[in-house]
């Protein structure tokens, strides 16, 4: 593979591509007023989109290689898509949550501690629960969790579509 295609703009455009769908995506359930009710279907078309763009950036870079693709290669470039998109999401999250809806917390809270009233929780398991969901909310938390969840699931994507598209000069013979 000697003309073999550089990996990165296609990782760089890709993962901004699926950063700005994911924060348009939010955006617009935010706009509508539906993004606590409707936050798991927010997920959801997130999740799509990511399967959908990564797929396409692994395709993407397989043409620019010359129609050949290692399945090395399908990982890095899914794995980087994901994690370029995760730091956009991330950097929004921060600033949505810091700057555009500062109670959003606080809102969130509400909601659950009304599922927890629901589910036949005392007061006292719902304080401690309470407690608990403060500390796991904080960015020191959040931020290295969402980075590792989003390769994660990056790299189940690209293993799966990097098995499926691979295609070696070795197989051509």
């Amino acid at each position: 593979m000697e003309n073999q295609a550089n990996s990165k703009s296609t990782i760089l455009n890709y993962g901004l591509y699926l950063g700005i769908i994911g924060v348009f995506i939010h955006l617009a359930f935010y706009a509508t007023g539906t993004l606590i009710k409707f936050g798991w279907l927010n997920g959801i078309i997130s999740f799509v989109a990511m399967v959908a763009i990564i797929i396409l950036g692994i395709k993407k870079f397989k043409t620019d290689n010359g129609g050949f693709l290692t399945f090395g290669q399908a990982l890095k470039v899914g794995v980087g898509i994901a994690v370029i998109s995760a730091v956009i999401t991330t950097v929004y999250t921060l600033l949505f949550t810091n700057v555009i809806e500062p109670d959003f917390q606080a809102q969130m809270m509400e909601v659950q501690k009304q599922a927890w009233l629901d589910a036949g929780m005392n007061d006292e398991q719902i304080e401690a629960s309470e407690a608990m969901a403060e500390k796991f909310s904080s960015p020191v938390i959040t931020i290295p969790v969402s980075l590792v969840v989003s390769a994660f699931f990056g790299f189940i994507i690209s293993a799966i579509g990097g098995a499926i598209m691979k295609k070696t000069e070795e197989e051509q013979y």
